[in-house]
C-alpha cells in the first residue's frame, strides 16, 4: 500500500549495517485505518511491537491517519516496523487465517466496523458486516491455533455501548457495567451484540484467550469530520477562521459517554496482558449532551455560540433514539489498573485546536484561489484527505507556511 511518508526517521538501517532489534511481540490490527486503530499502532510501536495492519480496500488513500509512523519496508526494512495490507470486509475465516498463519501474531485487535450508526438505518444489511467479520477472524484464529499449536496467541473484540440501549430506573438513568443487560436500539447495536456473544462463545467453547472492551464513545481528533463531535469541533475551527458562518446541528440533548481514543486503546492493551481473559466497559463515568459539546468548543475560541448555531428540525432523528448512555469502567480500574488522562473539557480543546489548524491551512488554499470557499465544505471526506495529504508533504507544507507568512 502506498503511503506518502517514505522517508526513514533518522539512523536508518541501509545495507551492511546491524540486523533490526527483535520485537517483543507481533500484534495484527484489523482496521488500522481508523482513529481507534492509528493510536493503538502508536501505542504498540511505542511498546516495542511489531505492527501488522489490515484495512479495506479502497481506491483512494484512506491511511492518513497512519501516515506519519509509516515506513515504506521496500525502501528502508530496517525501520518497518508497521506493515499495512488490504482487505475487504466479507473475506472469508479462510482469506483471513492465510494473513494470520503468515504474520502469526501473539495479539489479534478487530476493530473492524461500519463507523456510524446512522448507517445502519440508511443500509439496514450493512451493519451485519460487523458480526460476519467477528466470526470469521475467531474462527481464522482458532483454525489458527489448531493446527499450529499457538494457544498463546490473544484476540481483542471492540464493543460498542450501543449494545446496552436505554435503562433507567427511579433515580435517573445507569452507569452500564459489564452485567447491564443488552437491549440495542439499533440494528449497529445488534450487530455489535452478535459480535460480543461470538467472541465469548469461542471462548468458552474453544479456549481461546478473546476479550470484549465494551467502549463508550472513543473521539478524538482524528474522528471522522460526520460524526456530531468533529461536526461541531470542524465549524468551530472554520467559524474561527472566517471560512463558516453557521452550524446547523439537529438534537442537542442527545447525551453520551465521551472519552480520548488514545486512553482507551491503553486498556485494550491491559486486557490482553491479563492471566484470564474476561470482558470490560471503558469509559469515562460521565455523560455530556451534544449542546455542552457546542457550548465548550465555542467558548474555548472565545466566540458566542448563539450567534452561529442554529437548530435545524429537518435533520433526522433515529426512529429509536437513545437519550442517554454512561459507562462504569469500575472493573476495568480496579481489575487492570487502567485510568483515563484526557477529561471532557481538555478532549474537546484537543479537537478544537486541531481543526483551527486545519482552517488555518484551508484559509490559505481559499485565500491563493485554490479552493472556493463555497465549495470546499461540501466537498467532504475526500476534500479533507486531500488537505491533509497536503499539509503532510514536506513540499507542500514549505509552500503553505510561505503563503501564510506572505498573507500575514
Amino acid at each position: 500500500m502506498a503511503t506518502q511518508n517514505d522517508t526513514p526517521k533518522s539512523g536508518s538501517g541501509t545495507k551492511g549495517e546491524a540486523p533490526p532489534p527483535q520485537y517483543s511481540k507481533v500484534a495484527l490490527i484489523i482496521g488500522i485505518a481508523g482513529q481507534v486503530g492509528s493510536y493503538l499502532s502508536e501505542f504498540l510501536l511505542d511498546k516495542g511491537y511489531e505492527v501488522y495492519g489490515m484495512s479495506v480496500r479502497s481506491s483512494n488513500f484512506n491511511t492518513q491517519r497512519v501516515d506519519h509512523i509509516y515506513i515504506n519496508p521496500r525502501n528502508y526494512a530496517h525501520n518497518a516496523r508497521m506493515k499495512l495490507r488490504c482487505s475487504i470486509l466479507t473475506d472469508s475465516s479462510l482469506c483471513l487465517r492465510r494473513w494470520i498463519d503468515a504474520i502469526s501474531p501473539d495479539e489479534v485487535y478487530n476493530l473492524a466496523d461500519q463507523y456510524e450508526v446512522a448507517v445502519s438505518l440508511e443500509t439496514p444489511e450493512y451493519p451485519d458486516i460487523v458480526a460476519t467479520v467477528a466470526f470469521r477472524l475467531l474462527e481464522a484464529v482458532r483454525s489458527h491455533v489448531s493446527v499450529t499449536g499457538r494457544s498463546h496467541i490473544r484476540y481483542f473484540q471492540s464493543g460498542s455501548s450501543e449494545v446496552f440501549g436505554p435503562q433507567s430506573d427511579k433515580s435517573g438513568y445507569l452507569r452500564m457495567n459489564e452485567k447491564s443487560q443488552f437491549h440495542p436500539w439499533s440494528l449497529y447495536g445488534v450487530s455489535k451484540c452478535a459480535a460480543h456473544w461470538y467472541t465469548v462463545y469461542y471462548r468458552e467453547a474453544h479456549g481461546l484467550f478473546a476479550c470484549n472492551g465494551i467502549l463508550f464513545n472513543p473521539e478524538s481528533p482524528r474522528q471522522d469530520w460526520n460524526f456530531v463531535t468533529r461536526k461541531i469541533t470542524r465549524a468551530v475551527g472554520r467559524i474561527k477562521m472566517g471560512l463558516q458562518s453557521k452550524l446547523f446541528l439537529g438534537n442537542l440533548l442527545a447525551s453520551r459517554d465521551w472519552g480520548f481514543a488514545g486512553d482507551y486503546v491503553e486498556a485494550m492493551w491491559m486486557m490482553l496482558q491479563q492471566g484470564k481473559p474476561d470482558d470490560y466497559v471503558v469509559g469515562m463515568g460521565e455523560s455530556h449532551t451534544v449542546d455542552e459539546i457546542m457550548m465548550t468548543a465555542f467558548e474555548y475560541v472565545g466566540l458566542e455560540w448563539r450567534d452561529y448555531v442554529v437548530y435545524d428540525n429537518e435533520i433526522p432523528l433515529r426512529p429509536a433514539g437513545v437519550d442517554q448512555l454512561r459507562g462504569d469502567a469500575t472493573k476495568a480500574k480496579e481489575v487492570l489498573g487502567w485510568k483515563a488522562k484526557v477529561g471532557f473539557e481538555k478532549l474537546v480543546e484537543m479537537m478544537v485546536d486541531e481543526d483551527i489548524e486545519l482552517a488555518k491551512r484551508e484559509k490559505v488554499l481559499v485565500d491563493t484561489g485554490y479552493i472556493d470557499v463555497c465549495n470546499s465544505r461540501v466537498l467532504g471526506t475526500s476534500y479533507l484527505s486531500l488537505l491533509c495529504l497536503l499539509t503532510q508533504c514536506s513540499f507542500f507544507g514549505c509552500l503553505l507556511e510561505v503563503f501564510e507568512m506572505l498573507l500575514g
